[in-house]
């Protein structure tokens, strides 16, 4: 982590708390800084990353962080899910801060008492905008808010802002014309942990072998947090040709009080049904049209005795209710893991199963002939374009000069041949 521009109080007193000063103090025990005329106070162990001096820092979700600053190019995220969430917050002027789809923002002219509670977020994050500060501050959390909500409640007006506050960033009324993103593709595509700047997706699209690219778009297990995601960014994408695979990181197969499954099938039922609706909310605020393949990212487990029953009940479930709803289901799990469960169950309820399958085998085989996807051979289960293997992990590539960290799959999907919703191909 780059230097901060923060310096100790007790060494230049009250001289820093000027307008033009946008970074001032912390105290003698590093726990109370200003940023741009608001004097924020800190739990002990927090971090404190500058994104201005330090652009490429991850927006990271799993420690507990004050981040100031507009993001920047998140160069350094890598992973998929984490097991604990931690209190974080991110202050950035209003001033370019971007029009969040995948999380609720409201507007409030004081912080010093946040009477506004925005509704709850299935991926636990919440955004203020502060008019009066002229910043906007986003809350990440584990179990509840209440903790850095209360952070920023106490946060205290020392100057005025360096300029005049301007209109809020949130995304218009009735939100965007719905669109698709999904063009068959039968190719290479990656996914990474945050979505990348324009110039990189463009450059990318040019220089490297990928059509396809999976997008977190929420879920209470998400590592990074995603402030470039926007319904702009996703029809950027689209008119670019770019395959899009939407991800939630739902409730995963470990014990965890705040983003674990629970171990009884009924529990873990429930919780799918939820996810799916979380999921479908984040879709129609990025645009995405119905009849759109949704992924539910489920990480690798190993103790199948335990998992394998609540892990199908909570992806049939998920499909279902994503039926319901009108979009269509599919699933990314590890081969030796959930792909081994769903299929043992696949004929049990046929029709409840993912529409596409995405498995997660890194042999660096990039296929998805039935053994990469460790189905059994010969089988007809996800039989055509209902496929994607993640044949290589967490690995840096550099195309066009770019360099990202990223995850690289075969994707052979085309949701045109999926059939209507909540039907099955059939089967040969």
């Amino acid at each position: 982590m780059a230097p901060i521009r923060t310096l100790l109080s007790g060494l230049l007193g009250a001289a820093l708390l000027l307008p033009v000063q946008p970074y001032a103090a912390a105290d003698q025990d590093g726990r109370t800084l200003d940023y741009r005329g608001l004097r924020v106070t800190l739990p002990a162990d927090w971090r404190v990353v500058d994104l201005d001096r330090n652009p490429d820092a991850c927006l990271r979700l799993d420690l507990p962080t004050l981040y100031l600053g507009h993001a920047g190019t998140q160069a350094e995220c890598t992973g998929r899910a984490v097991a604990g969430r931690a209190d974080t917050l991110h202050l950035e002027p209003l001033d370019g801060a971007p029009e969040r789809a995948d999380i609720p923002t409201v507007a409030v002219d004081s912080r010093n008492v946040l009477r506004e509670i925005p509704p709850r977020s299935d991926s636990n994050e919440l955004r203020y905008a502060l008019r009066r500060a002229a910043l906007m501050a986003t809350v990440s959390y584990g179990a509840t808010p209440d903790a850095v909500r209360a952070v920023l409640a106490q946060a205290r007006n020392v100057a005025p802002p360096p300029a005049p506050a301007p209109a809020v960033a949130v995304p218009a009324a009735g939100g965007p014309k719905p669109r698709s993103a999904q063009e068959p593709f039968k190719g290479e595509g990656f996914d990474a942990c945050t979505a990348p700047t324009q110039k990189t997706m463009d450059t990318w699209r040019a220089d490297s072998p990928f059509g396809a690219i999976g997008v977190y778009i929420g879920g209470r297990a998400r590592a990074c947090a995603q402030p470039r995601l926007t319904a702009r960014w996703v029809e950027r994408q689209a008119a670019a040709g770019w395959h899009l695979m939407p991800i939630w990181v739902g409730p995963q197969p470990w014990h965890n009080a705040a983003t674990g499954l629970p171990t009884d099938p009924s529990e873990a039922n429930g919780q799918g049904r939820e996810a799916a609706e979380g999921a479908v909310e984040a879709a129609r605020s990025l645009g995405l049209a119905e009849g759109t393949v949704l992924y539910n990212d489920l990480e690798n487990y190993t103790d199948r005795a335990t998992w394998d029953a609540p892990v199908v009940a909570y992806l049939t479930a998920w499909t279902d209710r994503l039926h319901e709803l009108g979009f269509r289901s599919a699933a990314y799990v590890s081969a030796s893991s959930g792909v081994k469960a769903l299929s043992a169950h696949y004929h049990q309820a046929p029709q409840a199963m993912p529409d596409v399958l995405w498995a997660a085998r890194w042999n660096l085989s990039a296929s998805v002939g039935d053994a990469d996807m460790g189905l059994p051979a010969g089988t007809a289960q996800w039989a055509g374009p209902r496929r994607a293997h993640q044949f290589r992990g967490d690995h840096d590539a550099t195309y066009g000069g770019i360099t990202l960290t990223i995850d690289r799959s075969r994707v052979d999907v085309n949701p045109a041949a999926l059939g209507p919703i909540g039907g099955l191909p059939p089967l040969s």
